[in-house]
């Protein structure tokens, strides 16, 4: 900008604020819009989920994420073209398999010790056939169409926790912006655990699971930021958090009886909790490469651009 004169005195150009400053202060207030529309928009869902117990209160809550995304993107005048909904290329199919596989390892795992140790007992429900070929069969085949339905549901979280919230919290520079998006993402469920909707019928201690399961959700979010910043996708995430719902909630836990179930195995159990901590650690351990494209700064009123 060159300087003007004004009666013969020199005009300072405007200070201008770095971009790395505008870009900070826009996350910022693109983090508290999206946590007061997800406040907003969860409460109601919550308390329908809780009441109905059906699968449309379940759709309409894993949707309150990304709407809440959506919403404060057309405030912000963000745009989507952050959101990363392409694969990733070679990196994002290799992520996506991984994700499509890491539940059934840690789920055959953890359940693996309980079943054998007596911890928890092996069953067969009624609608399954028996014997172990039987078993691998329907876990291999039962996953590949259970998280393609599953993507519908977890597509809506993964919207607002790893497509706006995570990437948010990393320019609006938090301290340890990936422990932070965990406890947020922990503590959305916990109205339904407290409304006893989620992970208490088959009994326990509603506290204990309720703090097990922070610890769980908070672990599995390092995997889950991983999979989105070093793909540059959102796709991996996605894929994890359906595959992880079926085969957890959906194929292990109906095999699975016993009276101290609920502490050892599930979401929330301890063994399933240690299975995930090492294997989170184990890919997790080094650096993640971060492949984000900050969203434009939020352009100031007035100005069309």
């Amino acid at each position: 900008m060159t300087p003007g004169r004004r009666g013969g005195n020199d005009v300072e150009p405007p200070i201008q604020v770095s971009d790395q400053a505008e870009r900070r202060r826009s996350a910022r207030q693109g983090v508290v819009l999206f946590l007061v529309a997800l406040v907003a928009l969860s409460a109601p869902a919550t308390a329908f989920a809780v009441i109905s117990r059906n699968e449309i209160g379940v759709l309409l809550l894993m949707w309150s994420p990304g709407v809440a995304a959506l919403i404060a993107r057309l405030i912000r005048r963000e745009g989507i073209a952050d959101i990363s909904l392409r694969m990733g290329g070679r990196r994002g199919w290799l992520a996506s398999l991984l994700a499509l596989g890491y539940p059934i390892i840690v789920g055959s795992i953890a359940y693996g010790i309980g079943w054998a140790s007596g911890l928890a007992d092996y069953t067969t429900p009624a609608d399954s056939a028996t014997g172990w070929p039987a078993f691998a069969a329907e876990l291999f085949f039962g996953t590949l169409v259970g998280t393609a339905i599953g993507l519908v549901f977890a597509l809506g979280e993964e919207l607002g926790w790893r497509g706006y919230l995570l990437t948010r919290l990393i320019d609006a520079e938090v301290p340890r912006p990936i422990l932070v998006g965990g406890l947020i993402w922990a503590a959305w469920h916990l109205p339904l655990i407290i409304g006893g909707s989620y992970l208490t019928g088959n009994g326990g201690s509603m506290p204990l699971i309720a703090l097990l399961f922070t610890i769980q959700v908070t672990v599995v979010s390092f995997l889950f930021a991983r999979l989105r910043l070093n793909t540059g996708s959102l796709w991996p995430a996605v894929i994890l958090h359906a595959s992880w719902n079926h085969v957890i909630q959906s194929f292990f836990d109906p095999h699975t009886t016993g009276p101290r179930t609920w502490l050892w195995l599930g979401e929330q159990g301890l063994l399933t909790l240690t299975t995930n901590t090492l294997a989170v650690y184990l890919i997790c351990r080094r650096p993640t490469r971060i492949l984000h494209q900050p969203p434009a700064a939020h352009p100031p009123k007035g100005n069309p651009g």
